[in-house]
Order: C-alpha cells, then sequence, then structure tokens
C-alpha cells in the first residue's frame, strides 16, 4: 500500500521533569533528547511503519537544523521530498510531565510545503492514502487526487477554502488548536473524528451515522504523549486507505495512539505491521 504525508516539521528538543516551571521558575530536567516532530514527521513515521512505503512532501530550512531533520526522517523509514526554504527550520521545546503529558513551545514559523513547490506531486494519484497537516491550498488540492484524503482540523482555515470533500478530517475534543467546526467548510468530510485522548471520542459520518470510540490502556502505561494524536490520525489514515469500515479503522488508529505514548519520544514505541492481525 502506498501512502503520504503532506505536511511540516519541527527539531524538537525534549526534556523530562518533575513539573513544568511556572511563571520564574526553573526546572532541572532529568532526561533529554532531540529530534525530529511535528505533525507531519510523526504520522510519516508511523504510516511508514504500517505500510512499508511513505512519502513525506514537506519544506525545511536551508540551515543545519534543516538538513540534519531530513537525514534523520528518512533514517526513520520514510522518503522524504522536502521544499528549500531560506527561512530557519521551526523548533520546538517540549517539556514532559511524570504523568506524560506534553508542553510545548514553538521557536519560528511553521514551513509548509506549496503547490508551487518543486515535488513529485504527479504521484499522488498514485497513492493510496494521504494525511495532510499543512500545506497550501494547491498542495491540498494536490492530496485529493489520492484514493483516500485525511486531513487534521489544526489547518481548519486551508480545508475552508476546499470545494471537495475530504474522506476524513480529525479534530480534538479538548485541544483549542485542533478545533473542529463543520460550518466552516464548504464540503462536509464523509467522516469527522473528535478525540478526547484516554477518553476516546467520538465520530460523525455525512450521511448522519455516529457514535464513539474507546482508546486501549498503552502498554505499560502512559510515558509520554508526544505524537500519540499524529499516530492516531496516521493510523486512520492507513486503515482507511486498506478499505476497513469506520467502526474498524478507529480501533486500528486507538491502538496506533496507544501504542505511541507507551514510548519515549514519538518514534521508539510506534505500531508496526507486524503487530496487525
Amino acid at each position: 500500500m502506498r501512502t503520504a504525508v503532506v505536511g511540516h516539521v519541527e527539531w524538537v528538543e525534549f526534556a523530562r521533569v518533575e513539573r513544568v516551571p511556572s511563571a520564574g521558575d526553573i526546572a532541572h530536567a532529568l532526561d533529554w533528547w532531540e529530534e525530529p516532530g511535528g505533525g507531519g514527521s510523526v504520522a510519516a513515521v508511523q504510516l511508514q511503519k504500517l505500510s512499508g512505503d511513505c512519502t513525506f512532501y514537506t519544506a525545511l530550512g536551508k540551515d543545519t537544523v534543516g538538513k540534519r531533520a531530513h537525514l534523520e526522517l528518512e533514517a526513520l523509514g520514510p522518503r522524504v521530498e522536502a521544499a528549500r526554504r531560506s527561512a530557519v527550520t521551526r523548533r520546538a521545546v517540549t517539556f514532559i510531565d511524570p504523568s506524560g503529558e506534553r508542553t510545548i513551545t514553538t521557536l519560528g514559523e511553521r514551513l509548509q510545503p506549496n503547490e508551487s513547490d518543486p515535488l513529485p506531486w504527479n504521484e499522488l494519484a498514485q497513492t493510496d492514502a494521504v494525511y495532510f497537516t499543512a500545506g497550501d491550498l494547491g498542495a491540498l488540492a494536490a492530496a485529493r487526487r489520492a484514493r483516500v484524503l485525511v486531513g487534521t482540523s489544526r489547518v481548519l482555515d486551508v480545508l475552508a477554502q476546499a470545494d471537495f470533500p475530504l474522506d476524513a478530517v480529525v479534530g480534538s475534543a479538548r485541544d483549542p488548536s485542533e478545533r473542529y467546526d463543520p460550518r466552516a467548510l464548504k464540503r462536509m468530510p464523509r467522516l469527522a473524528v473528535l478525540t478526547d485522548g484516554a477518553n476516546g471520542g467520538r465520530w460523525v459520518t455525512a450521511d448522519g451515522r455516529r457514535g464513539t470510540f474507546r482508546v486501549p490502556p498503552p502498554s505499560g502505561g502512559v510515558v509520554d504523549t508526544y505524537g500519540g494524536g499524529d499516530s492516531f490520525a496516521a493510523g486512520l489514515t492507513y486503515a482507511l486507505g486498506a478499505r476497513l469500515g469506520v467502526e474498524d479503522a478507529l480501533a486500528l488508529a486507538a491502538r496506533c495512539g496507544a501504542a505511541c505514548v507507551a514510548g519515549r519520544g514519538p518514534y521508539a514505541a510506534q505500531l508496526t505491521a507486524a503487530e496487525l492481525p
């Protein structure tokens, strides 16, 4: 199965702390590391692990961080097609508290791929499933050439411009940055999913069917919630591309989210094809 992600990269410095510092406070890291992150990166690696074939359409700065992110992402599996920008690659600092909750501060502008970038957009017409996390309307239209297109409500402003439906939109019932408002869209997605962390979430289809789903408890407990939501969305993208029904697709997506949060960082514990039924 051929998959793709159209989206963004952030170079993330992680710090595990006893508590997230309050104003004027100093927190000492118990553990720290850095690696490429951001919704696009996490989803691309998860899709690669599930499908064995994922292309990541993105944009990176010409700086050292951008070059390092490109190399490390490809080492994690996906083929990376990156437009190069004169701007610096976006960075982020992420605190992980004892409960595994992540708190993120981004540094710099988000770089996104655009239709005008010399990327192999034509290949999307031969792609089974695409997850969209960042890009302009032209990039979204290019992604729509795939058989299945899933988008995140983080870019609702771009989705709202589209005069074509997505197969699914994934939003959050609790995170304001991932608010989903169907009234903003010209065309309703075939499936809308609102996640609620460990509580699972709810879904509704364009023809009026609706329901809820649960998330299995992470094996060994929650270690780090960074990347759980994007692993969920990647799992849903894969499952819809594999022609699973809504409830089975959401069950697989929930497994992906639960697997991710059981590991250190977004990639260590992601679900693999070998773990599928």
